[in-house]
């Protein structure tokens, strides 16, 4: 099972254990439905509620976008397309060729706004048989929408449109919403996104799960993972077994001391996008009412040469999570070399992850000489279990986490704030006060 180390967390196991009794009422406020956000609690059970049934009917759709498209675009922003990346990614080769040699390449676009993005991803579309899965609740988010317009255009006029709606899915709100109305006046196959789970919280509905599947990994694998740790995280599990608690209970004992910063650290390139999928899940579940630990992440040892400097000597309010993986997937030995110019012929015939290891256990002992508080989260491997262990830990950890601080961690609000004034400025129909008040400013 994952496990978590608190043994250079810098903070005393009777500090720790003072936490136990709040953890103890944020679980049982979970569990029982009472806490602020009660009606986006979907996630807390999801993944002992999927069915071998439904399993079953999201690989039957992957394998008709698998048999009829080179490439499939993710539409999507912010919790309908991080999770699907972050797991594709971590389960990838490195460099961006997917495992499975069968399996169309998966883009992901309706993210941002940016133009040259989406003309040069519609420039690589040409003459490409591609399929779209678009994620929206409502369907007017202004990114994901505008992605989905351009590409929808583009899949039938270069397909056809009885093509186009055998690759075009939906996933989005069960009965209302444009993204709704627009799949079943066109006939789109689409999946539910539950109301009440939240984009962040996701990844384990067909928001995560179809993406994954088309890419070609095992998502009953994925589920059994998350299954697996979400039992562990239970709330009959005692305070010290249980990774979740733990985990909540130190970032927030390590808060309260002056630690305001949290840096996700991995020594995988392959985990980047789980440091981008956990500061949206942390980030924007804590972030409120003037409080929350700020989320950031780096990819080591590459970024011990740009922001090592500031991690080991810098100003003190910070603390460092390490994603360790006990074994990579592949084996590399050191060659010797004869001139040994580079002096390093001390290292042949070690595997690299061994030199990795020690990189890892040297920083970690450097960066708690310096002050740095260190939480070690550590998996077997990178395959689809473990993952999906690593994201139900998570999952769990941010909830109990959110209410040991005193917010609520299952909206968004402060997020509506910049669509407003862009809309106002867009000069969208409903927006004239809006409007107004902008101008009166610039």
């Amino acid at each position: 099972m994952t496990t978590i180390d608190l043994s250079k967390a810098l903070v005393g196991a009777d500090q720790i254990a003072a936490f136990e009794p709040k953890v103890a009422e944020a679980q049982k406020a979970l569990e029982e439905c009472t806490c602020k956000g009660n009606d986006f609690l979907g996630w807390m059970h999801l993944p002992s509620s999927i069915t071998p049934e439904f399993l079953a009917e999201i690989n039957a759709c992957a394998k008709t976008l698998q048999e009829n498209c080179e490439a499939v675009v993710v539409a999507g922003i912010g919790g309908s397309y991080l999770g699907a990346r972050m797991v594709i990614d971590a389960l990838s080769n490195s460099f961006g060729w997917l495992q499975k040699s069968d399996a169309p390449r998966i883009l992901f676009a309706g993210n941002n706004i940016g133009e040259d993005y989406l003309s040069e991803l519609i420039d690589y579309l040409q003459g490409v048989n591609f399929g779209v899965i678009n994620i929206s609740k409502s369907g007017t988010t202004t990114e994901t929408a505008l992605t989905f317009r351009l590409l929808k255009r583009m899949c039938e006029q270069q397909r056809g449109k009885d093509m186009a709606r055998k690759v075009i899915v939906a996933v989005t709100d069960a009965k209302k919403g444009a993204a709704r109305t627009t799949a079943d006046k066109e006939g789109y196959t689409s999946f539910i996104i539950p109301d009440n789970v939240g984009g962040r919280f996701s990844v384990l509905t067909p928001v995560g799960l179809l993406p994954i599947a088309v890419a070609g990994f095992d998502i009953a694998a994925l589920v059994k993972g998350a299954q697996d740790m979400e039992a562990q995280c239970g709330i009959d599990v005692p305070f010290a077994q249980n990774p979740a608690a733990q985990y909540a209970a130190v970032r927030n004992a390590l808060y309260q001391s002056g630690k305001k910063i949290e840096i996700l650290a991995n020594y995988q390139p392959k985990l980047h996008n789980l440091g981008e999928w956990w500061k949206q899940l942390y980030g924007e579940s804590e972030g409120k009412d003037g409080k929350g630990i700020f989320p950031a992440s780096v990819d080591l040892t590459t970024d011990l040469h740009s922001m090592g400097q500031w991690i080991q000597d810098g100003e003190r309010t910070i603390f460092e999570t390490v994603v360790s993986v006990a074994q990579p997937n592949r084996t590399l030995l050191f060659p010797s070399d004869e001139e040994n110019l580079d002096g390093l012929n001390f290292l042949a015939g070690k595997r690299v992850d061994e030199v990795n290891k020690m990189a890892e256990l040297g920083t970690q002992l450097a960066h708690v000489d310096g002050g740095v508080p260190n939480i070690k989260i550590s998996i077997d491997k990178l395959d689809e279990y473990h993952v999906g262990q690593l994201i139900y830990m998570f999952e769990r950890g941010c909830g109990i986490s959110g209410l040991i601080l005193g917010v609520n961690p299952f909206d968004q609000p402060g997020v509506e704030a910049y669509k407003k004034n862009m809309f106002a400025l867009l000069g969208k129909p409903g927006y004239e006060k809006e409007t107004q008040a902008i101008k009166a400013r610039l």
